[in-house]
């Protein structure tokens, strides 16, 4: 696995932001490759559409969520899980694209995790007014490899607290082509998105997609 497809994005000064130990956001990350990129998350929406999912206290969800990989994140009445297979058509999750898996390993190496090699990729598509609730994300069985999250389209408050829900949190607008990792230390921080306000992106219309790599398995 190489960087070739990073090469000339200088990440320095203002490009990158640390949001805590062990988090860092970097700026315009995945610019580089937004054609690419949308492509490959239609071309899975299609096999796999997206979908809102019910909590297991029968809420269902503001994003509407799909996945690629080994597995994907599932919840239902039952609860919160991966699952090697697509609920909605009792088939595998489509493969996760290798540019997929070359940006998280990437990113994530550049934020001072190298070696991440994600086997889920959640891709979430939140539309005006959807929001996801301050979170730990700690349904992985291995917490020791980090979250390397990609924003894609509309602009969102992005909210980062601490190991406690009561923590203070911090807010971070991120845009098109933004990837935040968090680990180590930060591992188990919560974090969630304010409701997204609405607008018109030129590439997503009226959408923000937003893709988080795991080691799920």
């Amino acid at each position: 696995m190489t960087a070739d497809l990073f090469d000339g994005l200088e990440l320095a000064g203002p490009t990158r932001e640390q949001l805590a130990p062990g988090a860092v956001l970097l700026r315009g990350f995945a610019r580089p490759q937004e054609a690419e990129l949308i492509t490959a998350i239609e071309t899975i929406a299609a096999q796999a559409p997206f979908r809102r999912m019910v909590t297991p206290g029968g809420h269902q969800m503001s994003v509407a969520m799909t996945s690629c990989g080994a597995c994907g994140w599932v919840t239902d009445r039952s609860g919160y899980r991966y699952d090697a297979v697509d609920p909605d058509s009792g088939q595998p999750w489509p493969a996760m694209p290798p540019l997929f898996h070359q940006l998280a390993e990437v990113a994530a190496s550049e934020a001072g995790f190298a070696g991440f090699a994600p086997d889920a990729c959640l891709i979430n598509r939140y539309e005006p007014g959807a929001r996801m609730s301050l979170h730990q994300d700690r349904d992985e069985r291995d917490i020791g490899a980090p979250i390397v999250s990609v924003s894609l389209g509309l602009p969102a408050t992005f909210l980062f607290g601490g190991l406690k829900r009561t923590d203070r949190t911090q807010r971070y607008r991120l845009v098109h082509g933004d990837v935040v990792v968090w680990g180590g230390p930060a591992r188990l921080a919560f974090h969630g998105v304010a409701p997204l306000a609405d607008g018109e992106h030129a590439r997503l219309g009226r959408r923000r997609i937003n893709l988080t790599f795991r080691r799920a398995r």
